[in-house]
């Protein structure tokens, strides 16, 4: 008998659906920023939820865009899934090991629903309070046995470079920036290499991290609700998120999600490509960005 899912899933329910679900699939997708020098691989092998695979974002991406982990095309993420042991049937949960609770984890689970599998879950507070509640880890790790997935892009959820700038005119959607306020803002430097802070003309900052509660569980609907309005995001129109490179630009589209709005786009390319592409006047910044 299956356990009725939602978008997120508590540390409980997930043991119990073990226990009891026909195909499921775990999936640690952790990934850091390099400066934070962590190994994601590493701390998998050493310690994840018993049973989980490991979902690289590096790996499951276009190699050939200069930019950081773009989607992959159709048929290599249903490649890279299906090695994983995930059929088209298979209810897929993610996590990561972040001390925020979610970090990569809501980028995954937003690409798997970009790619038309809808049975995708979110282990709400992650990896960090599934050991605080005194979940079992394991460091063993058995290959899936390679299946068949078939994927479907849903490129109505995806905007590029172009959308963005034709948006400044026709203003069709409202873009919401997930990077935390100092780099929205110009004064706190981006994490890479040749780039420097600052925002879209006319986009609004959200930064991931408000979405959380102190313990590092999304926020209930009630509050993401009041965060949006507060912000000035109007649930009822369109609505483009990005970030530094689209990861976690998806705690935006989660949450939306979780309002009951769930069409919610992702810039893929994020401020790495705008900053890099836009001219002068379409890279504001309050303090120390190359464009002022």
């Amino acid at each position: 008998m299956a356990l009725q899912a939602t978008a997120l899933v508590t540390s409980k329910w997930l043991t119990q659906a073990v226990k009891v679900q026909g195909k499921m699939r775990v999936l640690d997708t952790s990934w850091y920023l390099p400066k934070l020098r962590r190994n994601a691989k590493t701390e998998f092998k050493k310690k994840h939820v018993p049973g989980a695979a490991f979902f690289d974002i590096d790996q499951c991406c276009d190699k050939t865009s200069p930019l950081d982990h773009m989607l992959p095309s159709e048929d290599y993420f249903a490649e890279y899934v299906g090695k994983l042991g995930i059929e088209n049937d298979t209810h897929v949960v993610v996590y990561d090991g972040s001390e925020f609770g979610a970090f990569s984890a809501p980028r995954v689970w937003w690409m798997f629903r970009v790619f038309g599998h809808s049975a995708v879950s979110m282990l709400n507070g992650g990896l960090r309070n599934w050991e605080l509640e005194g979940r079992p880890v394991s460091d063993r790790y058995v290959r899936p046995t390679a299946t068949e997935f078939k994927a479907s892009l849903n490129r109505s959820w995806i905007k590029t470079y172009e959308d963005i700038l034709d948006n400044l005119e026709t203003k069709k959607f409202q873009v919401v920036d997930a990077r935390p306020t100092g780099r929205f803002k110009g004064l706190d430097p981006e994490p890479r290499d040749n780039t420097e802070p600052g925002h879209i003309p006319g986009s609004i900052s959200i930064p991931f991290h408000a979405f959380l509660s102190p313990s590092g569980h999304f926020l209930p609907k009630e509050q993401l609700q009041a965060l949006f309005a507060r912000a000035g995001v109007d649930l009822d129109r369109p609505l483009c998120v990005l970030c530094g490179s689209a990861v976690t630009a998806c705690h935006v589209a989660l949450a939306a999600h979780e309002c009951g709005h769930p069409g919610v786009s992702v810039y893929d390319g994020g401020w790495s490509e705008w900053y890099t592409r836009a001219v002068p006047e379409h890279v504001i910044s309050d303090g120390r960005g190359k464009h002022l």
